[in-house]
């Protein structure tokens, strides 16, 4: 468990104006009784991949000024995992039984091990355009690799590379200049000091003046107005304070539960113990162990999650952004193209409106 995942031991410490009114707009200002037609795609329906892809843009003006520490965002849980494949090499964080299985019967161990690691199909543009804000890039340098070719680990190695998918985010923000960002930098698998300098070195060239330097959560209006679109999660707290475009690791509540319902009575207890000063995630992802996989490998973290839904949704609906202690702020999830989840976790932003 990384150090920004939370268990619940411890107590938790810690005039711009749209270029055009879109769905969450419309949605929002429906509330308001103002003239305006609700779309036939309305957030919290299903609605096509792509219908979100400028919503931050497209809120309603009274939520332009609501620190993003206040905002209902959603979120994907290990971003990367769509690349892997089934000959994707097992992590060497991994354990050292599932090294092997991996070295014994490697045609039934990478394909079993694929389904429990993937927890996304779209890739990192389809989840941009689909309303996605929060990206959990688990980062990692893997054994045999080139000096400074980094990847993305979930048990096993991404091929895809991390300047690569940077670069990626970047494009897109470029065509989106009034979206943000938040990417969580994290686990670091192998990584040294220098390896550590070489991604912070890329994030700055790539990103540039998009980069919003730590210090005090902003507003849309703000980033807006200083034309600055990404905030930066790093969890290695020495690189931190080398770099002031880095911010602190964000906290990730992690239930590491296989039920459901165990899940969420963790978070509830979480939300128990009062919010963050700052961003923060509430995870409703659940996690598989080695002993589940062993003893369903005909099953899939896909299938397992699929059977969460209804239960998982009723949860997300149920929850309240702003300030108050028992708020929520970014909602991360497994397979965020199911069930309108990007959607419903949008709409929660209505609940900010004055009557």
């Amino acid at each position: 468990m990384s150090q920004s995942e939370l268990v619940p031991t411890p107590p938790l410490m810690q005039g711009l104006e749209p270029s055009r009114v879109g769905r969450v707009g419309e949605v929002c200002r429906s509330v308001h009784k103002n003239v305006l037609t609700v779309p036939e795609h309305t957030v919290g329906t299903e609605a096509p991949m792509g219908d979100q892809a400028d919503w931050m843009s497209q809120l309603c003006p009274q939520l332009w000024d609501v620190p993003l520490h206040h905002l209902s965002i959603p979120g994907s849980h290990d971003t990367m995992t769509y690349c892997l494949n089934r000959k994707s090499r097992i992590s060497r964080a991994s354990s050292w039984l599932l090294h092997l299985l991996g070295r014994v019967v490697p045609f039934i161990t990478g394909p079993v091990v694929m389904k429990w690691s993937v927890t996304q199909t779209l890739d990192v543009t389809q989840q941009l355009d689909a309303g996605v804000r929060y990206l959990d890039l688990r980062i990692a340098h893997a054994p045999e690799g080139s000096t400074r070719n980094l990847c993305f680990v979930h048990m096993m190695y991404t091929k895809a590379l991390v300047e690569d998918t940077l670069t990626e985010i970047a494009e897109w923000l470029q065509s989106h200049p009034r979206e943000v960002v938040i990417l969580a930098c994290r686990n670091f698998e192998g990584m040294t000091c220098e390896l550590h300098d070489y991604l912070a070195g890329c994030i700055v060239n790539i990103f540039g003046d998009m980069l919003c330097p730590s210090g005090e959560v902003p507003t849309l209006r703000q980033l807006w107005a200083r034309e600055q679109q990404v905030i930066v999660s790093y969890e290695d707290e020495a690189t931190v304070s080398r770099y002031d475009q880095l911010w602190p690791a964000i906290p990730y509540w992690w239930g590491n539960a296989v039920k459901t319902d165990v899940l969420l009575r963790f978070l509830e207890t979480m939300k128990g113990q009062g919010r963050p000063d700052g961003l923060f995630v509430a995870g409703i992802n659940i996690t598989e162990n080695l002993c589940y996989i062993l003893l369903h490998p005909v099953d899939s973290m896909e299938e397992m999650t699929r059977r969460s839904l209804p239960v998982m949704t009723e949860w997300v609906c149920a929850q309240q952004p702003g300030q108050s202690p028992q708020c929520t702020n970014i909602i991360a999830g497994d397979f965020v193209d199911v069930d309108g989840f990007v959607s419903k976790v949008i709409s929660l932003n209505c609940k900010l409106l004055s009557p």
